[in-house]
């Protein structure tokens, strides 16, 4: 079963988990999975149906942005990495 580790901002939306197993055999399919286990999460990762421009997601070293994004194949093995953007300084 392929899981997704939560970033510790946002783990407070998972129950304070910091891996979940999901279903799925795309990364979308997985992401659906986890907003459904915990619907708080959803507004902090996607704004309607798309991936948050902050919010990015990796499988193994590889951004998804450069595979098939959300339509992105994942096996049953596969671990997920959201890792939000961070901004500011000087």
């Amino acid at each position: 079963m392929p899981s997704i580790k939560i970033p510790t901002p946002l783990r407070v939306y998972a129950s304070g988990q910091a891996q979940v197993n999901v279903s799925g055999a795309t990364i979308g399919e997985a992401l659906n999975d986890l907003t459904t286990q915990f619907p708080d999460l959803r507004p902090h990762l996607f704004k309607d149906d798309q991936l948050r421009s902050f919010v990015n997601v990796f499988i193994g070293d590889e951004d998804i942005r450069f595979l098939n994004g959300l339509d992105s194949d994942i096996a049953e093995t596969d671990t997920l990495r959201i890792i939000p953007s961070i901004a500011g300084g000087q």
